[in-house]
């Protein structure tokens, strides 16, 4: 079990806008580092989304926008993300929902509203983006992985706190049926 505030995970993945077809936003990615798990055992090459043994993907929801100035901010409401052993990894950005395959090894259920904030230069330009959200571990599922046993259950038993940095900019190009894509990156820490 970590200690309150001790590091939990690193993470990289991407938010998707779904504007073309429901309005909804999601975010997929993968761990660069996640507690407990031995560093080689997160890959089965070279670091990438391909090569992830541990990924991510979120529960597609519908974000309220607020602006002050130079500032976006995205109120995204409560809702879930699940954690995904790959076995056979096999996850690619060109398909956010590779990041939802696999063994479900744990859900987290954001405990409030969370606020994203977008910097714009004086041209309206986005520069970067942010986030902070806390979540609870609501299910979580024992697994093997190297000949050791492990549960998130027993690594992060309340859950996290996690601080996030986007791109400013959209990649393009946008995948088909995308209004807009943002890469981003987290930092999370364990719940007391």
């Amino acid at each position: 079990m970590l200690l309150p505030a001790e590091l939990a995970w690193y993470v990289t993945g991407r938010f998707y806008l779904d504007h073309k077809k429901t309005g909804n936003l999601a975010d997929y990615g993968y761990f660069l580092h996640l507690a407990g798990i031995d560093h080689e055992e997160l890959f089965t090459g070279k670091p990438g989304e391909g090569n992830a043994r541990f990924t991510f993907a979120a529960t597609p929801f519908s974000a309220r926008g607020v602006s002050n100035g130079g500032l976006k901010m995205s109120l995204d409401p409560v809702g879930e993300f699940s954690l995904y052993l790959q076995r056979t990894p096999a996850s690619t950005f060109d398909d956010p929902f590779s990041f939802a395959q696999g063994e479900r090894i744990a859900t987290f259920r954001r405990t409030s509203v969370v606020v994203g904030t977008t910097v714009a230069n004086a041209a309206g330009h986005a520069l970067v983006a942010s986030n902070v959200f806390s979540a609870r571990l609501v299910e979580s599922a024992p697994f093997e992985l190297g000949g050791r046993h492990y549960d998130l259950a027993h690594i992060l038993p309340v859950g996290v706190t996690q601080f996030g940095t986007a791109e400013g900019a959209p990649i393009t190009p946008t995948p088909s049926g995308y209004e807009m894509v943002v890469a981003f990156s987290g930092s999370a820490i364990a719940l007391a």
